[in-house]
């Protein structure tokens, strides 16, 4: 997306090639032409694109096209994928609630993002680190039946416990 949307008296190129609000070419006009007939429809010029001689504009509601541009760069936005998301797991986590983590953990994979499993270990937990390691590996066994996964990042010990990362495969 250009800096400044140049829209009527702002455009500076003295002539412009037109679309207008079907969508239809009318061809290369005057400036001046092109703005008065906007303003007879009802619409603003907007000038869609500079890379071309002469540059392209549009017949169009200037608060319409903005609302549509920002439309569109928040759904880029989200449509990245890749992103870390994580599961955060606790020590003396339930059979069923592993099974509620797994599928948010299967969605997060089938979107093509990558997923942080942490278990957060407390006091007398960190002693416990081999039962804390199998609730992981229980966890791994439940996401393996919903779907193919491959650990990205081994299980590693870090100050406040447990993490990995997986992906799909």
């Amino acid at each position: 997306m250009q800096e400044k949307i140049l829209i009527n008296n702002q455009i500076k190129s003295e002539r412009v090639r037109i679309i207008d609000e079907t969508g239809k070419q009318l061809g290369i006009l005057e400036t001046e032409k092109a703005i008065q007939m906007a303003k007879d429809r009802g619409l603003d010029l907007i000038q869609v694109t500079e890379k071309v001689e002469p540059p392209i504009c549009k017949f169009l509601d200037y608060g319409k096209y903005l609302y549509h541009l920002k439309k569109r760069e928040k759904e880029s936005k989200h449509k990245k994928g890749g992103e870390i998301k994580e599961i955060r797991l606790t020590f003396k986590i339930s059979e069923h609630d592993l099974e509620i983590k797994a599928r948010q953990a299967e969605k997060f994979l089938k979107r093509g993002d990558k997923v942080k499993i942490e278990m957060k270990l407390r006091g007398r937990e960190k002693t416990l680190q081999g039962f804390a390691e199998e609730k992981l590996k229980k966890f791994l066994e439940v996401l393996e039946k919903l779907i193919p996964i491959k650990i990205e990042k081994e299980l590693k010990k870090e100050i406040g416990g447990l993490t990995m990362i997986i992906i799909k495969k």
